[in-house]
């Protein structure tokens, strides 16, 4: 009977363990990939700002020596990131190739205008240096004309700046659930053990004797837990990597072991602190509040 209770015990502890671990795992995962989105916000976003193209519509009768030099301090700018010039003949053949027909067959000859497809730095996506850029380009008389999508510009930036500012309140309130739920966990494992520690304070152990083991224990779970939670993280990360090469993921280095670190850290720091919290809740308790 006593090895059968025995085996049932050391059954519920490991289970206790497991379930420690599998909450301090899912938190720290969770909290790790919401530190991924906010390390890789500006990324993204710069990302998508980089896909607006500014397009500066030449004359037929501009020179090719204009050209070429309106190429050359194109691609000299500050805020070019590559410039690409597109034949009226290229520009035919990429419409017919998008629509499968041949709009010259009905036109008679060919409408387009020879240009330029800008694509800007991230940073001067904005309604005002798009104006600047434009106004320093239209003192050329050959540029016919520079259109670009300034209602696109200026809905991506302010979603951009609605994201940021929602991304940063989620991740201190996640932060704080995070702190929460694994405090809870830690708090309900050592509950099932308050008479044991009830037990050796009145055999005389001292505090930090009986809070020692617990406190270790706890901080083995939370370094369990934040290893599993790592490798979770390193696998979304290698596939988001795989799946989005442009946005090169894996290119700031530092700051991602950095994260890799802190969440290792975290995991062992608030299962030490909600371990110590738990343990001394206990101590101060009298035996028949023991029951409640």
């Amino acid at each position: 009977m006593a090895s059968s209770f025995d085996k049932y015990q050391k059954r519920k502890l490991i289970s206790s363990y497991i379930s420690v671990v599998i909450s301090i795992a899912l938190v720290l995962f969770l909290l790790g990939c919401l530190g991924l989105l906010v390390i890789n916000a500006k990324k993204v976003a710069d990302h998508f700002k980089e896909q607006v193209v500014m397009t500066i519509y030449l004359n037929d009768t501009a020179k090719e020596v204009e050209v070429n030099q309106l190429k050359k301090s194109l691609a000299m700018a500050d805020y070019t990131k590559e410039a690409v010039y597109v034949s009226k003949e290229e520009a035919a053949e990429l419409m017919k190739s998008e629509t499968g027909e041949d709009f010259m067959d009905f036109v008679g000859y060919n409408p387009l205008k020879n240009s330029i497809d800008v694509h800007l730095k991230a940073n001067f996506v904005t309604t005002e240096k798009l104006t600047e850029i434009t106004e320093s380009l239209s003192n050329k008389a050959f540029i016919e004309e520079i259109r670009y999508d300034n209602d696109l510009v200026e809905l991506m930036n302010d979603n951009v700046k609605k994201i940021t500012f929602w991304v940063l309140i989620i991740s201190g309130l996640f932060t704080l659930i995070a702190v929460l739920l694994i405090n809870s966990s830690i708090r309900l494992a050592v509950y099932s053990k308050r008479f044991i520690i009830k037990t050796m304070q009145m055999v005389g152990a001292t505090k930090s004797f009986i809070r020692r083991p617990f406190v270790w224990k706890s901080v083995q779970l939370g370094i369990i837990g934040a290893i599993v939670a790592l490798i979770g993280m390193g696998v979304v990360l290698y596939y988001l990597d795989i799946t989005f090469p442009e946005l090169e993921l894996l290119r700031n280095t530092v700051l991602i072991i950095a994260l890799f670190a802190g969440i290792f850290v975290l995991g062992i720091v608030i299962t030490w602190i909600s371990t110590f919290i738990a343990t001394q809740r206990f101590l101060n308790l009298k035996t028949d509040q023991l029951y409640y």
